[in-house]
């Protein structure tokens, strides 16, 4: 029983062979799936929720700009953003946050576009999903200046350590651990999935990037979560169904899901 949390169904390398990609992760076990929408313009907004609403029973979806498009966030795209996470299948406002990596967008307009979405993830009571590299301090600082914990939500692609997992957990975001846990050189990360505590763990694929060990450089797709749940249940020393089943109650009660 597993939940990919985090994948982009709506990305061409997946959704060109959507019905194969589900078929395999229905044989692999995973019953539930949140497709994250990332829009760079207004047209863009719903394409993760349109494919939700053809699969109600499977998949949820987010609506939101990564930081690396902050800089196409414009009060336009506030309004659609805004208007689509009213939308029954939406479940969380992002991915959305710091990127001070590649810096696709200027530090302080992903900052600002950071802020403004956390301010319409308040609006409409929902969680957020959150993308942080290279950015830790400034992640935390925002969540704790705009108050995020009143809706809380999760930092998705956990690449950080044990104790950047902890003070996000005191601001109320749980920690998804992604194929990266799978990585031998990622002891850090391994060492966060070991020291978190087991009813604020999700576990999600990030496809298609990022694939897990055995299959890492192929392209990832949301079947591919069970390696990375019987990685994260070998590191803490558990039980691998028990496990994915606690991290799908973590995800359907922080999404707020009703089954």
């Amino acid at each position: 029983m597993l939940f990919d949390t985090h994948c982009h169904l709506d990305d061409p390398r997946l959704s060109d062979d959507l019905d194969a990609v589900l078929e395999r992760a229905a044989e692999a076990g995973v019953q539930r799936i949140t497709s994250i929408g990332c829009a760079s313009n207004a047209a863009s907004v719903t394409s993760a929720i349109e494919i939700a609403r053809r699969h109600p029973d499977r998949i949820s979806a987010t609506v939101g700009v990564h930081p690396h498009d902050a800089k196409h966030l414009d009060d336009a795209l506030c309004d659609a953003i805004r208007d689509a996470g009213a939308d029954p299948s939406v479940v969380a406002i992002g991915e959305t946050g710091l990127d001070f990596h590649y810096d696709h967008s200027p530090h302080p307009v992903q900052e600002e576009a950071f802020r403004r979405q956390i301010a319409i993830a308040k609006e409409l009571k929902k969680p957020l999903v959150i993308h942080t590299r290279s950015a830790p301090e400034d992640t935390l600082r925002i969540l704790r200046e705009e108050q995020a914990r009143d809706v809380g939500g999760i930092i998705h692609c956990f690449s950080e350590d044990a104790p950047f997992a902890a003070s996000a957990l005191d601001l109320g975001f749980v920690s998804s651990f992604s194929g990266i846990v799978t990585f031998p050189k990622a002891v850090e990360v391994q060492e966060a999935a070991i020291q978190q505590p087991v009813d604020a763990l999700l576990i999600e694929t990030d496809a298609p990037y990022l694939a897990p060990i055995p299959k890492r450089g192929k392209r990832n797709e949301p079947a591919y979560v069970a390696y990375t749940a019987v990685r994260i249940a070998e590191l803490r020393g558990e039980d691998p169904e028990a496990l994915a089943h606690a991290s799908y109650e973590n995800a359907v009660r922080i999404f707020g899901i009703r089954e």
